[in-house]
């Protein structure tokens, strides 16, 4: 086979021992051209047709092609990873949306917080949410053909009109067309709204549940999430922040969807984040009502699920302690401040010798409107903690860094808040459990003296 096309993107960066690539030959390296004669587009192509039992596969090695031929069960994974992780550029977004989080970032931050993706690879790879104005019929088609599920679809709003208003996309009002040949295809997929005040809200939000719910059961679930704004909007569209009173009827409206929803399909179908409750000061909903916690991802039942895991934890907890006076501090959001002081009030009624300050942390970086725990940085965290007595030990949740680093949004690490604070410092992960024994000063099993 004659190799047209550059095929960088295709190079084999590791090969698991063992493995089923292994065993036919793949190494490190090698650039794999293709599969049982079709040629690897991207990772799509590559998914779909290493499923295979049997596989005659051809990889470019020293300019030379290679043909390794593997023997493996159906579905399993060759054991092999690309230099590039979608084995093609990645797509970025052709939109302009109105409430786009990264428009609203400020100069100087390192430069992949100013990408934007739109890959519906990326949906499929790792549950991004995209908007699908990057796809084509042909792709389309693809990922029909392919069985390639679930996808995770950014709506916003149904109404072709408004749908390109607020994308400012002159192409992006055939969503529902879109939606419904995915799920005629019977495909699951998942959708959000980024609810914006006075724009897609009310009636707006109304026939945009109404239309999405018309694709369940295909569609298994759909997240209305509230639009973040940073105090950097110069020049962008005039939105305004969600207040108790709004956010009240917000609640009320998904509420009355989900009843609705109960009766045609026997699920809740529509969600509201948590961010909602903590803005209406409401009660979060029966575990039950979030139909097995579907997008908690978008911030969806993360709460309950934390309180159920501590609650559980805290029954269960049967290792003896040493009562050992221990004084500890956590930093949060000032939204989810006051759900995290209670959990820890719970753990100090049941463990006396225990002490907890819980710090909300005002967000001066990006703006007092944004008062989640995932948008803190570094320099925040340490100018508002400078002066505080924090204690043994600082907790900070692992929502505030880099997906698998240590690293703050604004680049400080975890070694420059121990050097500022001169305190240690534990990540915590998402789980009531770890929450529990974070507190309890219990790691791997053993409580720390």
């Amino acid at each position: 086979m004659k190799v047209a096309m550059d095929k960088s993107t295709h190079v084999i960066s590791q090969v698991e021992e063992a493995s089923p690539g292994a065993r036919a030959g793949f190494k490190a390296g090698d650039i794999l051209i293709s599969i049982n004669g079709h040629e690897i587009k991207d990772i799509f192509d590559y998914h779909y047709l290493s499923d295979d039992e049997k596989l005659d596969a051809v990889v470019l090695r020293k300019d030379s092609e290679i043909r390794l031929k593997v023997r493996k069960s159906p579905g399993e994974d060759l054991g092999i990873s690309f230099k590039s992780g979608l084995m093609d550029d990645y797509k970025s977004c052709r939109n302009k949306c109105i409430f786009c989080f990264i428009d609203q970032m400020p100069p100087g931050m390192r430069d992949t917080l100013y990408f934007k993706d739109d890959d519906t690879r990326l949906s499929f790879l790792q549950g991004n949410y995209v908007t699908l104005t990057n796809v084509s019929d042909e792709e389309l088609d693809r990922i029909i053909g392919y069985r390639l599920a679930p996808i995770n679809v950014s709506v916003h709003a149904t109404d072709p009109k408004l749908r390109c208003e607020m994308l400012n996309n002159r192409f992006a009002g055939d969503i529902m067309e879109k939606l419904r040949r995915i799920a005629d295809a019977r495909l699951p997929m998942n959708a959000q709204i980024v609810l914006c005040k006075g724009v897609n809200d009310g009636r707006a939000l109304d026939k945009t549940i109404g239309d999405l719910l018309t694709l369940a059961p295909q569609l298994e679930s759909l997240s209305v999430v509230p639009v973040g704004l940073t105090k950097f909007r110069e020049g962008l569209f005039d939105l305004e922040s969600f207040d108790r009173e709004d956010a009240c009827a917000v609640l009320d409206q998904i509420e009355g969807w989900q009843d609705k929803a109960m009766k045609l399909c026997q699920r809740h179908f529509v969600f509201a984040s948590d961010e909602w409750y903590l803005l209406a000061r409401r009660r979060l909903p029966a575990e039950e009502a979030y139909d097995g916690y579907l997008q908690l991802e978008n911030g969806v039942g993360m709460l309950r699920l934390l309180e159920r895991e501590f609650v559980e934890a805290l029954a269960e907890h049967k290792m003896p302690l040493l009562r050992i006076k221990r004084k500890v501090s956590i930093a949060t959001g000032r939204l989810s401040a006051p759900f995290v002081k209670r959990l820890c009030e719970i753990a100090m009624e049941r463990f006396p010798w225990l002490r907890v300050k819980v710090f909300p942390i005002k967000n001066d970086f990006f703006g007092e409107k944004i008062t989640v725990s995932g948008l803190i940085t570094g320099r925040d965290l340490i100018a508002q903690l400078s002066d505080k007595a924090l204690g043994d030990e600082l907790l900070l949740p692992v929502n505030m860094f880099r997906s698998g680093e240590k690293v703050f949004l604004d680049d400080v690490s975890v070694s420059d808040v121990k050097e500022a604070l001169h305190i240690k410092v534990h990540i915590v992960k998402s789980s009531g459990e770890d929450l529990l024994d974070s507190l309890l000063g219990i790691r791997q099993g053993r409580r720390l003296i």
